[in-house]
């Protein structure tokens, strides 16, 4: 929890806070949206939803999650890392909003001062009339840090990989 403490003081570090919920995304930025259909039927939704607003989702895909709560809430803190050794990199983060509906469910986080990247990421489940479960991942970012700009087209395509990784988890995880 050391890590944790650490980004107390930190700070948001991109202005279009909440864009993900309410859209457009903002010009100046990589945008990434990803949607599969993980299940279907309301215990699947329930399933899927709970694993994605506990980090289940993240810790399954390989991620190490580090929060100051164990659910996605408004303000929650949170350290997201993946790699090893030296090749760890480490990812703070701040819930800005929460969905906790009947047909949607899901979180977004920003980044924080100390993140790689700039910018925000939501993670959504959501049932259909039809009782098709999906997940959405959406976000947009621009690199932070000198080895993110020396990375280039390779952040994207890695962010990609990853939201299609999230969603194959999350389809294993509510269909058994």
């Amino acid at each position: 929890m050391n890590n944790v403490r650490r980004m107390t003081g930190r700070t948001l570090n991109y202005h279009e806070v909440g864009a993900t919920r309410l859209g457009p995304l903002p010009d100046g930025y990589h945008h990434l949206h990803h949607t599969e259909r993980i299940g279907r039927g309301r215990a699947d939704f329930e399933a899927a939803g709970t694993a994605v607003t506990t980090w289940r989702t993240h810790r399954e895909s390989g991620a190490r999650v580090r929060a100051t709560a164990a659910r996605a809430e408004r303000g929650v803190r949170l350290e997201v890392s993946a790699g090893a050794g030296p090749l760890r990199v480490s990812a703070p983060c701040e819930v800005i909003w929460t969905a906790y509906e009947k047909d949607r469910t899901g979180f977004a986080y920003g980044t924080l001062a100390g993140h790689p990247e700039c910018g925000e990421e939501s993670f959504v489940v959501a049932i259909r009339d039809d009782g098709s479960v999906w997940f959405t991942v959406m976000a947009f970012s621009r690199p932070a840090a000198w080895y993110t700009r020396l990375a280039g087209p390779l952040v994207p395509a890695a962010q990609k990989w990853y939201a299609r990784r999230l969603g194959h988890t999350l389809r294993r995880i509510t269909t058994g």
